[in-house]
């Protein structure tokens, strides 16, 4: 393992009421769930900038709750991915861009999740890193197999851009690593013993040549839990 490498295990949201009660003590009011989130898990994805160009007042006041090791992965907002496809999309991305930037060093990657109905398109992947370029940490989840092309990897490796490794029962990308950081996205429903195993062994082989390796498990009930155990089986393999 690169003595660089730094593995961060979190989940997709933190502001679960179902998790009360389990992950987070029965009557923890909403306002502090971040930072007792923060107190256990190194990282998470925020699904809320999908829906909305985030504010920066809002991105500040979560960075100052959390550890100075801790990383926020922000999912791009759909008006740049599923709206406008990445096309006329240079306003937006500057205006995301610098929000983003309010987080400091608490800001992780960037994830640019393409709508299913969005099949490949080499030029537009070419054109829209180059407006990303030195921006944002990009990592691409593309949901048409199309995009799963050895030409497509390396327009990611020329950009720096990750290919978001992600693995749901509709569709699972090719476990390819395009950028110095890893993105992995576990969205299946299930997460046996044996099935955590099996990511801890690629994830072993990965973190030896890679400086970041982000996991997000989709947001069960189960997912703070599936990510401790994946994280002691890591420990146990690095």
């Amino acid at each position: 393992m690169s003595a660089n490498a730094t593995i961060r295990i979190g989940t997709s949201g933190f502001s679960y009421k179902e998790w009360l009660g389990g992950f987070y003590p029965d009557k923890l009011a909403g306002p502090k769930m971040l930072a007792h989130y923060a107190g256990k898990l190194p990282t998470v994805e925020i699904n809320y900038t999908f829906r909305a160009m985030p504010r920066r007042e809002i991105l500040e006041k979560w960075a100052v709750q959390t550890p100075e090791n801790f990383r926020f992965a922000l999912k791009a907002p759909q008006r740049i991915t599923h709206f406008a496809k990445l096309k006329g999309a240079d306003d937006i991305v500057a205006h995301f861009a610098d929000v983003a930037s309010a987080m400091g060093e608490h800001l992780g990657p960037s994830l640019f999740q393409l709508p299913p109905s969005l099949k490949r398109d080499d030029a537009l992947l070419r054109d829209f890193l180059a407006l990303l370029k030195g921006k944002l940490r990009p990592a691409f989840e593309f949901r048409d197999k199309s995009w799963f092309d050895d030409a497509v990897l390396q327009i990611l490796r020329d950009g720096g851009a990750a290919l978001c490794i992600a693995e749901s029962e509709n569709i699972s990308s090719p476990i390819e690593q395009t950028a110095p950081f890893v993105y992995l996205r576990l969205r299946n429903e299930e997460y046996d013993q044996a099935a955590l195993a099996q990511w801890a062994d690629r994830l072993t082989t990965i973190a030896a040549r890679s400086e970041e390796i982000y996991v997000f498990f989709k947001h069960e009930t189960s997912a703070p839990d599936r990510a401790f155990k994946l994280r002691e089986m890591l420990k146990d393999a690095l």
